[in-house]
């Protein structure tokens, strides 16, 4: 019972130590709240904290509005001062950049020039160099594959239509001489009718 007894009273102390703790806390991020220091969310939370309440509403002082407004425009000035200077950088930059591109251009050709002086060879009377010269030479290699490709799809493909031609006749001749022995069995069969009736009508008579 004694345990529980002190347990208990840790605990309430604890509690009140941590709201104590935390008022103290509360209060001084409110002291720390200015007008005239800090930055703009601070002195716009200063100005809130510090108005009247009314109903839903809050009763400003228009000094620390104008006071607030001029920091506000101060802060807007200085950050319009950044850009403009950090659009002064990303210009100077940039021009630089260009300057760079260019000097890196006139390098390129210049080793272009030199590279194609160096490796130019001679073709059907052409002056062309090494690399144009290998994908020419690639690319006729390229066209007859493609070429050769091309003729044994085509064989392949005739041959495919060939069979297959052939074996639409040899189906179709199947359908014919079908057709042709039923035709057939059709017209004895009609015959013997015919035979029969006349068999019959001289019977009558």
């Amino acid at each position: 019972m004694h345990s529980l007894k002190t347990l208990t009273f840790t605990l309430l102390s604890c509690l009140f130590f941590v709201i104590a703790n935390a008022q103290e806390t509360t209060t001084e991020e409110e002291d720390k709240l200015s007008l005239t220091e800090g930055t703009i969310d601070n002195q716009f939370e200063y100005v809130i904290q510090k108005s009247y309440n009314y109903q839903e509403y809050k009763n400003v002082k228009k000094t620390w509005l104008y006071q607030l407004k001029a920091h506000t425009l101060d802060s807007l000035k200085a950050i319009q001062h950044n850009l403009t200077r950090s659009q002064n950088t990303v210009d100077s930059l940039a021009q630089e950049i260009t300057t760079l591109k260019t000097n890196l251009s006139q390098t390129k050709s210049t080793l272009a020039d030199t590279n194609e002086e160096k490796d130019n060879m001679a073709l059907f009377g052409l002056q062309m160099s090494k690399s144009n010269y290998n994908v020419l030479l690639w690319s006729i290699i390229g066209a007859l594959f493609a070429l050769l490709l091309l003729f044994i799809y085509k064989y392949r493909n005739s041959n495919s239509v060939t069979k297959l031609a052939q074996k639409s006749l040899v189906e179709t001749e199947e359908e014919f001489e079908e057709h042709r022995r039923t035709a057939l069995e059709r017209e004895q069969k009609v015959r013997r009718q015919l035979q029969d009736e006349i068999n019959k009508q001289k019977s009558i008579k």
